[in-house]
């Protein structure tokens, strides 16, 4: 009897012994919120004389980690993201500036690279959809602002684009890096009034495991 109590013991013992080692951060499921910031502006690879400066905008939203592997799994997240452009000058004498904010639903799907329980690397496609889109305007002391949500007007809202970065994480907390462009200019069809461009932006955040 006392035997098998003992062999008993010994084997609950191993059993929580190979779970604590198969229990490596890597291979569990994370869901958490992440909150942060872009720094953006446009670019123009079809040769427009376009010129624009970069400006700071809100990002942040949740993210789910699924393990394929020790070392692989996949990483999408689903973030409201600001990005836009600024711009000033002078126009017949008089000083000018010109803001725009872009307000998307960016959801990155992307593919993780974990070489450690610390440690994690991402890249992969981003859907954006585009939600409204905020204009400020000032000419020689008068502002005005203009704030519009995308119905009927002719642009892409629908827009593909490229994440990658990486994510520094200790416990529960994580720091996240990411670098984006997209691959489709704004103007849909050609025709809207726009000025056609793409959107770049470096996006700096910080998350929590829930």
């Amino acid at each position: 009897m006392k035997t098998n109590k003992i062999l008993s013991v010994f084997l609950m013992l191993g059993t929580i012994t190979v779970f604590a080692q198969s229990t490596d951060r890597r291979e569990l499921f994370e869901f958490g919120l992440k909150v942060g910031g872009n720094y953006s502006n446009v670019w123009d690879d079809q040769g427009d004389a376009f010129r624009a400066d970069p400006k700071f905008g809100f990002a942040g939203g949740v993210f789910l980690g699924i393990p394929l592997t020790t070392f692989i799994g996949i990483q999408p997240e689903v973030l409201i993201s600001q990005k836009g452009f600024q711009g000033s000058g002078n126009l017949l004498g008089l000083p000018y500036s010109f803001s725009r904010t872009t307000t998307f639903l960016d959801i990155p799907i992307m593919l993780q690279f974990k070489p450690s329980e610390f440690l994690t690397f991402v890249a992969g496609p981003q859907f954006a959809y585009l939600m409204r889109q905020k204009d400020s305007y000032t000419l020689a002391g008068n502002s005005t602002e203009q704030q519009r949500e995308f119905e009927n007007e002719n642009i892409r809202k629908n827009i593909l684009g490229f994440v990658l970065g990486a994510d520094v994480i200790y416990k529960r907390a994580r720091l996240s890096g990411r670098l984006g462009w997209d691959f489709q200019t704004n103007k849909g069809d050609g025709t809207s009034s726009t000025p056609r461009y793409k959107n770049q932006w470096i996006q700096v955040g910080v998350g929590f495991q829930i």
